[in-house]
């Protein structure tokens, strides 16, 4: 029987070392993660609202876009995904249907956070969380939700307090979210390195995740060696793939407005592109069911399968 997306990310969490994670944002950015030799992934709300709709991450994207992005993702890859589940979309009891919904989706594990709605995005301006029993409610509801369907997802408790509120209030609910049973503490925005070794000495049995806002963010971007012995077990790397792709892409229409394409040293070649997205593995998959009947030669042409 294969091992449960679940399962397998547990058994990275339970594995010695800083584990690190890309952020993906759709199906192809999750493949190029795989093929990288990354044992996990993360979906980057951030990146799926920017991608998707064009959009910031300030709550427009709806529930269903974000769970019909993550269905598309976790069919492309075979390695575990972490749903970035925002702030379970309302109330305790909406944050259990998000729960179920991602565990249907085949997610290993979905980070929830504890801001109001409509939400902000991490280490930007305007954050506001709900009150301290509230946000430990949802966490309850999460643990409840995966119990009563049976599942091992991963629950990932992230408070948004340290920039809302206090550096002391996010240790206090993080202290609360592992009381409840937290598989995993993140407090998103932590300003220095002191502020990760203190969250990283409370509830000592509970992973650590930090998020490493790349390009300016709050938290300084420490190395993995670093990371580890502070005491973290997970590292989210949300904006790298955005970034260099929106980067690209400029590049690229500068080019092509200038008359040019794309250096060579800048693009892969067009076998490198198929082979990612995987017409070489269709073409080996297809070969299992030819007939005679794929190939018609005649003496006005020849008909083939499509490949050329």
């Amino acid at each position: 029987m294969a091992e449960s997306p679940a399962k397998a990310l547990r058994r990275i969490l339970d594995s010695p070392g800083v584990h690190l994670g890309p952020s993906c944002f759709n199906a192809l950015s999750a493949k190029l993660v795989e093929r990288a030799g990354f044992d996990y992934c993360f979906t980057s709300g951030f990146s799926i609202s920017a991608a998707r709709l064009g959009l910031p991450d300030v709550g427009l994207i709806s529930f269903g876009e974000m769970m019909d992005q993550g269905r598309q993702i976790i069919q492309a890859v075979s390695i575990p995904i972490i749903a970035d589940g925002d702030n379970g979309y309302g109330n305790a009891m909406n944050v259990k249907r998000t729960v179920r919904e991602a565990i249907r989706a085949g997610y290993a594990g979905i980070f929830l956070e504890d801001q109001v709605s409509p939400k902000a995005c991490g280490h930007t301006r305007g954050r506001k969380v709900v009150p301290r029993e509230e946000a430990v409610m949802r966490i309850k509801a999460a643990i409840d939700a995966r119990k009563e369907s049976g599942s091992d997802i991963v629950i990932v408790a992230r408070t948004d307090s340290r920039q809302a509120i206090s550096f002391d209030e996010s240790l206090w609910r993080s202290q609360a979210f592992a009381d409840v049973g937290a598989d995993v503490l993140l407090i998103d925005a932590l300003a220095s390195r002191e502020e990760m070794k203190a969250f990283c000495e409370i509830a000592p049995s509970v992973p650590k995740m930090a998020n490493l806002l790349e390009g300016g963010g709050k938290t300084p971007i420490l190395n993995p060696t670093e990371l580890e012995n502070l005491g973290f077990k997970i590292a989210a790397y949300p904006l790298s793939l955005m970034a260099v792709s929106i980067r690209a892409m400029q590049n690229a229409l500068t080019a092509i407005k200038g008359g040019q394409i794309p250096s060579h040293e800048s693009i892969p070649s067009f076998e490198e592109i198929k082979d990612i997205v995987g017409f070489n593995s269709y073409y080996e998959e297809e070969k299992r069911y030819a007939t005679n009947t794929d190939q018609v030669s005649s003496q006005n042409g020849t008909y083939s399968s499509g490949k050329e």
